[in-house]
């Protein structure tokens, strides 16, 4: 039976606990399929969020900071970049889809043709999460912690609302930037820096 709970993502979230269906990656990608106007992800305890679509000042933010990494990715040479639409399989179960991502190009490139059709079953190496005025700050922090414990090497919460930016490094203390004009990727994203002022 599918029950609805409130989300810790945010209030405007639907959370479907879908645990009894036993989802596979499979019948959960063909869901998506079968659902495109929706945007939904499982947590690894087997719920499906389904996320509300974002305000367009939100949507103009996001575009910033994926056309700010997509430009120097294209330059550097040594990944590739993902948007929101594109989905990952996290080693403890969860399909998520993060705001935007970067994953090394070898590890991409090792995945055969019928993987990378699908939600790519790796767990990207750079992470972004966009807060909006609709996002729990909890929840995403909850987030953030889960893409570093299934293996990210850098992840950053960005919130808009109070113009900080919180980084999160393996086996560090999360660092919070206040109003910074821009952000680096250093050292695993060698010479990335995100203007923010493009951003808030």
């Amino acid at each position: 039976m599918l029950e609805t709970k409130v989300s810790a993502e945010g209030p405007e979230s639907i959370v479907l606990d879908a645990r009894a269906l036993r989802l596979t990656e499979k019948q959960f990608f063909r869901l998506c399929q079968d659902n495109r106007d929706l945007r939904m992800e499982m947590t690894a305890r087997g719920e499906i969020i389904i996320l509300t679509p974002t305000g367009s000042e939100t949507d103009r933010q996001n575009n910033e900071i994926n056309y700010q990494l997509t430009h120097w990715a294209k330059n550097d040479g040594r990944g590739i970049v993902f948007d929101s639409s594109s989905g990952f399989v996290l080693t403890n179960g969860a399909q998520v889809a993060p705001d935007a991502s970067w994953v090394r190009r070898e590890r991409y490139e090792a995945l055969s043709p019928e993987q990378r059709s699908k939600f790519a079953p790796l767990c990207p190496d750079f992470v972004i999460e966009l807060r909006s005025p609709q996002d729990r700050l909890p929840g995403l922090q909850s987030r953030l912690n889960e893409y570093l414990e299934n293996g990210a090497h850098l992840g950053w919460l960005i919130d808009p609302s109070t113009r900080t930016v919180h980084l999160y490094l393996p086996g560090q203390a999360v660092t919070i930037l206040k109003d910074p004009a821009t952000v680096s990727g250093d050292p695993l994203l060698s010479s990335f820096v995100l203007d923010l002022r493009e951003v808030w």
